[in-house]
C-alpha cells in the first residue's frame, strides 16, 4: 500500500520543534535497559526478587543433582550472600565472545546454561530460564562479588553496577577452599528500590519452601547481626509441610502423588511431571502453593489449572460411579477445588512464564501434564478408600447445592415476562453470572465446532451469518429490524441503551460477552462491527467490564521430537509469534524445514478440540477486555466517529495517508 504526500497545510505553530535526526535514537547496551526499566525486569518494591535470582541458581545445581546445600548470609552492611556447593560457574574464555564465561553470564541479559535443553545440556530442568536473572542482579547492585571453585581452582571477580571493576584472577585450590561450588556476594542498590529493607518473612518463607521441594538439601539463613542460624532439611516432603501450614483439620487424609514421564512416554519429555500433595477443609482459607521447577508460581498457571482438572474429573466420575449425586445438582470443577488446599511441584523441561518475575507459568502443556498424572492417582485413591470418597463427595455437593442456592436468588430478581430466546442460540446449563460466557461466533461452520468443543455448563453459543450490520448511524428504535442485532440483544438479556441512560442490567444473562471471529482481515473487521455496536448501542456493558475479544491463533506449527522433547504442536496469533517458534524450535536443535506449518483460513477450519484447547478453555485460552482507551469515552466517541461515520470519508482518507505506510495488507 503506498502512501500520499498529505494536501494539509503546513502548522503555523511558533512553538519551537524538538529536533529528531539520526542521532536522535539512543541504543541501550549491555545492562543499561535494566538500569532505566527496572520494573521490566524484576519487582523493585525490595531488592527480594534480585536475591532470590541468586537462590534460584544455586537450587537449579540441587535440582540438577550436583549440590546439598545452600547457604544463605544476612551481613552488616547490607550486603546478601549466598554460597552453594554445586558445579561452579566456568571460568574459563568461551568459545565464541573469548570472554571469561563467568564474566558473560553477570553482564549479558541473554546469556546462560539453561537455554540449551536438549540431551547434552548442563540443566535439564532449571527455574531460571529466560538468561536475564542474576545479571539483573549485578546491574541493580553498588557491588557484587563472585568466588568459584572448581577443577581445583579458585576464580575471583567484583562488579559495580554492572560493570566489572576486578577482572577475573584464579589461583590454585589451597587446603582450606572448598572444592567446588559458587559464593556471590551482592550489595543491592537502594535507589532502584522504594525499600532497601529484605522482607525476612517473604525470605524465610522461600527458603523452607524450597528445602521442602528438595527432600535432604540443607539450606541455612544467617543473621550476621545477632548471630542466629536458621536451618531447614525435610525428608518429608510436602506432606509434612502442608499439615503444618494447615490452619485447620482436613476432613480426610491427605491425597498425596507423585509422577514422572518415562523416555518410552510419546506425550511428554523424560522427566517431566509432578508431585502434589493436597488436603480438603470444611472451613478456614485453603492454603495454596505451586512451583515450577522450584520457582514459586504466587499467581499460579497452567499447572494448577491442570490439577484443578484432574481432581475434578476424578471425584465427579466417583460420584457418578456411586451414583450420589442428587436430583438436579450439576458439579463445577470450582465445588472440589475451593476446599482444596495444596502443594503442587511441576516439573517442566521448557517452562513459559508470564513476565520475567515468572510468577505465573503459561505453558499450555502443563495442564495436560499435570491433569494425566493427576486423575487416575486420585481415581485409585478414592477405590481405595471409598468411605473417604463418600466423605468428600457430601463436601463436595454442599459445596455445588450453595453456589446452585446462590444463583436461583438472582433469577427470582430477574422477574418473568423475558423474551423468547433466538432458536440458534446453543444456551448453557449454569445460570451462575460469574461463570457465564457467550461466544458470538463468526459463521455457522466455526459455531459448530464452537458448539462441540465448548464446556457446556458454562459456555453459550451464538453463530452470527455474515458481517453484522455498522450500527453507528442507526437509530435505537430501528435496531431490532436487522435480525443479527436482534438475537444478540435478547440473547445476553439487555435492551439497547445510550452512554447517559440507567438501563436495566438484572436480565444480563452472562458475565463475559466474547467476541470470537476469524484471526484474520475478516474477522477484525466483524470485531470493529460488533464493537461499534456496543459501543454505540450498550455502553453500560464495557464500563461493566462484561465485553471480551477472543483471540484464536492463525497459524500452527507442528515441530518434530527434539532431545528429551517429543514431537508437539504450537499454536501463533500471528507471523510474529510464529517467528518466535520458529526461532525456538532451531533453538532446540530442529533441522531447518523438519517442522510443518498450517493458516487456518478460519475458525471452521479447526476441530472441536483444537478450538477449546486455543480459543475457548479458561485456563489456556486468550480473552481480552474490552475498556476504554486513556483518553476516555468522548476522545473514543471521536474516533468511532472517524472510522465509522458515513459522512466521515475525507477523514478516513487523511488517516490512511498518515499512517498507510504502517499496515501490513493480508492479501
Amino acid at each position: 500500500m503506498s502512501s500520499k504526500p498529505s494536501t494539509k497545510a503546513p502548522s503555523t505553530s511558533t512553538q519551537p520543534s524538538a529536533a529528531y535526526g539520526e542521532g536522535s535514537i539512543r541504543v541501550l547496551k549491555g545492562l543499561e535497559p535494566v538500569k532505566q526499566r527496572p520494573g521490566m525486569y524484576t519487582r523493585t518494591d525490595n531488592p527480594l526478587h534480585i536475591i532470590q535470582e541468586v537462590i534460584d541458581n544455586a537450587a537449579d545445581e540441587a535440582l540438577a543433582g550436583f549440590g546439598k546445600r545452600i547457604a544463605v548470609t544476612l551481613h552488616t552492611d547490607g550486603s546478601v550472600s549466598v554460597e552453594d556447593d554445586g558445579r561452579g560457574i566456568p571460568f574459563g574464555l568461551h568459545p565464541e565472545e573469548q570472554v571469561p564465561v563467568v564474566e558473560i553470564v553477570f553482564t549479558r541479559l541473554h546469556a546462560g546454561g539453561k537455554f540449551d535443553k536438549g540431551s547434552g545440556g548442563a540443566y535439564s530442568f532449571s527455574g531460571g530460564l529466560h538468561g536475564v536473572g542474576v545479571s539483573v542482579t549485578n546491574a541493580l547492585s553498588t557491588r557484587l562479588q563472585v568466588t568459584v571453585a572448581r577443577d581445583k581452582q579458585v576464580a575471583q571477580l567484583a562488579f559495580s553496577g554492572g560493570d566489572v571493576i576486578e577482572p577475573v584472577t584464579v589461583r590454585p585450590a589451597a587446603s582450606g577452599d572448598r572444592k567446588n561450588g559458587t559464593t556471590v556476594r551482592a550489595w543491592p542498590d537502594a535507589k532502584y528500590f522504594e525499600s532497601a529493607e529484605l522482607p525476612k518473612a517473604e525470605l524465610v518463607h522461600m527458603l523452607r519452601s524450597k528445602a521442602v521441594l528438595m527432600p535432604g538439601v540443607t539450606i541455612t539463613l544467617t543473621h550476621e547481626k545477632s548471630g542466629d542460624v536458621q536451618t531447614w532439611l525435610y525428608k518429608g516432603g510436602l506432606r509434612d509441610y502442608l499439615t503444618q501450614t494447615l490452619n485447620t483439620d482436613p476432613i480426610i487424609p491427605l491425597f498425596e502423588g507423585e509422577q514422572y514421564a518415562s523416555n518410552s512416554d510419546d506425550n511428554f519429555a523424560e522427566g517431566e511431571g509432578a508431585a502434589w500433595c493436597v488436603a480438603f477443609t470444611e472451613e478456614g482459607s485453603p492454603m495454596r502453593e505451586s512451583y515450577v521447577n522450584l520457582i514459586p508460581t504466587v499467581a499460579g498457571g497452567t499447572h494448577e489449572a491442570g490439577l484443578k482438572d484432574g481432581l475434578f474429573n476424578a471425584i465427579k466420575g466417583f460420584i457418578e460411579m456411586h451414583s450420589l449425586l442428587p436430583k438436579g445438582v450439576k458439579l463445577m470443577p470450582d465445588d472440589v477445588f475451593s476446599r482444596a488446599s495444596f502443594v503442587l511441584s511441576a516439573k517442566v523441561l521448557d517452562p513459559q512464564f508470564q513476565g520475567q518475575t515468572k510468577e505465573r507459568l503459561n505453558s499450555r502443556d502443563a495442564l495436560r501434564l499435570v491433569g494425566t498424572f493427576v486423575k487416575p492417582a486420585m481415581e485409585l485413591w478414592l477405590n481405595q478408600h471409598v468411605e473417604y470418597g463418600k466423605k468428600l463427595a457430601e463436601l463436595v455437593i454442599k459445596q455445588a447445592q450453595a453456589r446452585q442456592r446462590a444463583g436461583q436468588k438472582v433469577e427470582k430478581k430477574k422477574g418473568s415476562g423475558v423474551a423468547v430466546l433466538p432458536g440458534k442460540l446453543t444456551d448453557c446449563e449454569s445460570r451462575d453470572l460469574s461463570l457465564n460466557e457467550v461466544f458470538l461466533v463468526e459463521g455457522d461452520s466455526a459455531g459448530g465446532s464452537a458448539k462441540m468443543g465448548r464446556n457446556k455448563e458454562t459456555q453459550a453459543i451464538l453463530p452470527l451469518r455474515g458481517k453484522v450490520l455498522n450500527a453507528w448511524e442507526v437509530d435505537r428504535d430501528l435496531l431490532f429490524k436487522n435480525n443479527e442485532i436482534h438475537d444478540i440483544s435478547v440473547a445476553i438479556g439487555v435492551d439497547p441503551h445510550g452512554p447517559n441512560d440507567s438501563p436495566d442490567l438484572s436480565g444480563l444473562r452472562y458475565g463475559k460477552i466474547c467476541i470470537l471471529s476469524d484471526a484474520d482481515v475478516d474477522g477484525s473487521h466483524i470485531q470493529v462491527l460488533l464493537l461499534t455496536l456496543f459501543f454505540r448501542h450498550f455502553p453500560k456493558l464495557i464500563e461493566a467490564g462484561n465485553i471480551y475479544i477472543a483471540r484464536p491463533p492463525l497459524f500452527r506449527v507442528d515441530a518434530p521430537a527434539r532431545g528429551k522433547k517429543p514431537a508437539a504442536k504450537f499454536y501463533a496469533l500471528d507471523e510474529g509469534e510464529q517467528t518466535a517458534i520458529l526461532d525456538k524450535l532451531r533453538k532446540e536443535g530442529c533441522r531447518e524445514g523438519s517442522w510443518s506449518i498450517s493458516r487456518f483460513k478460519g475458525l471452521g477450519e479447526m476441530n472441536a478440540e483444537q478450538l477449546w484447547d486455543t480459543t475457548l478453555n479458561p485456563d489456556t485460552r486468550r480473552l481480552l477486555p474490552v475498556a476504554y482507551g486513556e483518553p476516555g469515552f468522548a476522545a473514543t466517541e471521536g474516533s468511532f466517529n472517524k472510522l465509522m461515520g458515513k459522512g466521515e470519508a475525507a477523514s478516513r482518507r487523511e488517516l490512511m495517508e498518515l499512517h498507510g505506510d504502517a499496515v501490513e495488507i493480508d492479501v
